[in-house]
């Protein structure tokens, strides 16, 4: 059994299956660099209707699709499709469903109205993941989430998932990106997620779901931070203090990609002393 530092990446978008955006651009290169640094490694995204698989040779994996998922009472199929990054060994590993996301945009409408459905994508890219990671056999150390569309993971995981044997040991990063939407998803998120035998009570920063209420209830149940961008909403910065959740400014580092390995072992998993 391998004795190496488990990472699983969970992102909304990355390069060069999305637009380059920060999100895309960090959930592209800093699990490479993680993994070449000698951590195990895998990456999961959705796989949006807007990736052309023939031009990136996405393909079904049969033995680890099949499964339904139940999301707010009703079951949804689960399929799961892998692709390679170019020039790198490391494979990326999609959640699909037709319903979901085989629609040619990520998050909103051609008037730029998030899609009413928002939350429930959510919901099953969340526990897609999970699941998927649990049928590979694959006992992550860290779970470091990218971007306001998986800010459920860390809820999921610290709170439905905390007694399964794959996750009751994963830390939690979240990255918080300058990639705030206008308005608000679905006002009766919470009760749709605590279908899940969730309690409420676990959710109130997301009684009005817009996207500084889900973030904060995504450090809510995170063990660590990092702040991607610097126009990060000033708000969740005085959360993370007043709740003493490790901060780490990502765009102040000259050599953030080592830096953020550091954080891993000094900060996330207590390894290591941080030295002056």
């Amino acid at each position: 059994m391998s004795n190496k530092t488990k990472i699983l990446y969970v992102s909304q978008e990355i390069l060069p299956f999305s637009a380059e955006t920060s999100t895309a651009q960090s959930s592209r290169f800093l699990p490479q660099m993680v993994h070449e640094g000698g951590k195990e490694t895998r990456i999961f995204m959705p796989r949006y209707g807007k990736i052309n698989e023939r031009r990136h040779q996405l393909h079904e994996v049969i033995r680890l699709s099949g499964m339904n998922l139940i999301v707010n009472d009703s079951d949804h199929p689960l399929i799961i499709k892998v692709a390679s990054i170019p020039q790198i060994r490391l494979q990326v590993y999609f959640i699909d469903n037709q319903e979901f996301f085989h629609r040619k945009a990520f998050f909103h409408d051609e008037e730029q109205n998030l899609f009413p459905d928002n939350d429930v994508r959510m919901i099953f890219f969340t526990k897609g993941v999970l699941e998927t990671v649990k049928k590979l056999g694959w006992a992550p150390d860290i779970i470091h989430c990218h971007g306001w569309f998986t800010h459920l993971m860390p809820l999921y995981v610290k709170k439905l998932y905390k007694r399964d044997p794959y996750f009751a040991d994963t830390k939690i990063v979240t990255s918080l990106y300058d990639d705030a939407f206008k308005g608000s998803l679905d006002k009766k998120l919470a009760q749709k997620i605590s279908f899940d035998s969730l309690k409420t009570e676990d959710m109130e920063e997301i009684s009005s779901p817009n996207h500084t209420n889900l973030a904060k209830l995504a450090l809510q149940y995170s063990d660590a931070a990092i702040f991607a961008e610097e126009n990060v909403n000033g708000d969740l910065e005085k959360y993370c203090i007043n709740n003493d959740i490790p901060l780490m400014k990502q765009y102040q580092e000259n050599d953030y990609l080592s830096a953020i390995d550091e954080f891993y072992d000094s900060i996330v998993l207590g390894k290591t002393e941080l030295v002056d």
